[in-house]
């Protein structure tokens, strides 16, 4: 599982991968005139055609792009209405910035310019790409989204999962509760946290939601500078894919299960309770 230079990921996306892609285009596409759009696939447009896509974006610029939760907002300029381009990149999506001619298999939607191409690559295409022609539009679909997980408090975390009824890893997989977390994401981070995925939420008390949001920041942090949630060997995802793989804090052979109707890896040592 790696993700390349150019912002091309095989991993399922979480917020760091969503943040690298931020990055990809706000260093390679940004404040360029946009010549053209080829929509090659179809399948992942939601809400609009793409003939609408190439007549809303020809001949304007993509201003910074920013991100909330797995969401990225990407402005356009000139446009009194405050237009964007929403992209979700769903469990295999990816930006790639490229200056050949050679597209690959899943290039599903490439934006055109004169130094190069921004490509939105999909395998599966479960989400996609919208045009949100106004602030009202965007507000439709990111109004259905929690706080974003980089940005939230502990009182702010206390207050959306303390009370919440049912188990913890659920509660936090969520994006009306906390947006941004995915899989590999809570894992690590109630690894760290020393808490068991399967915990009632309710009995979660003071002390565990500030190490838990202590710990959420901290690996925030760690994997948006990396990119991704690194596979390091001291960190849980390191060790997740080997079936006889051992906690990298005690040396407990981990556990596997479904929680919450997700694959899950924790430590029955470390996460006893």
């Amino acid at each position: 599982m790696q993700r390349s230079a150019t912002g091309y990921c095989e991993t399922v996306p979480e917020l760091p991968d969503v943040e690298g892609f931020r990055r990809v285009l706000a260093d390679h596409a940004v404040g360029r005139r946009i010549r053209g759009v080829d929509v090659l696939d179809a399948g992942v447009l939601r809400g609009v055609t793409g003939p609408e896509l190439h007549r809303a974006l020809a001949g304007h610029q993509f201003r910074p792009p920013w991100r909330h939760g797995k969401h990225l907002v990407v402005p356009l300029t000139p446009s009194r209405r405050q237009a964007a381009v929403l992209l979700h990149f769903g469990m295999t999506g990816s930006l790639h910035w490229a200056t050949d001619a050679d597209r690959h298999r899943f290039d599903r939607v490439v934006f055109r310019f004169a130094q190069g191409e921004l490509r939105l690559r999909d395998m599966r295409k479960l989400h996609g790409l919208r045009y949100a022609p106004d602030q009202a539009a965007i507000d439709r679909v990111l109004n259905k989204l929690g706080p974003d997980a980089a940005d939230l408090t502990a009182p702010e975390l206390r207050d959306r999962v303390a009370d919440r009824r049912g188990q913890v890893k659920p509660a936090l997989m969520d994006q009306s509760v906390v947006a941004g977390l995915g899989n590999l994401l809570v894992d690590e981070i109630l690894w760290r946290a020393r808490i068991n995925p399967r915990r009632a939420c309710t009995q979660l008390d003071a002390a565990d939601i500030r190490r838990l949001h202590a710990r959420m920041r901290t690996v925030l942090r760690q994997s948006v500078r990396a990119g991704r949630v690194p596979p390091r060997p001291a960190w849980l995802t390191g060790r997740r894919d080997d079936p006889s793989g051992s906690c990298p804090r005690c040396g407990t052979t981990l556990s596997h299960a479904r929680v919450g109707g997700r694959g899950t890896t924790w430590c029955r040592r470390c996460q006893a309770r």
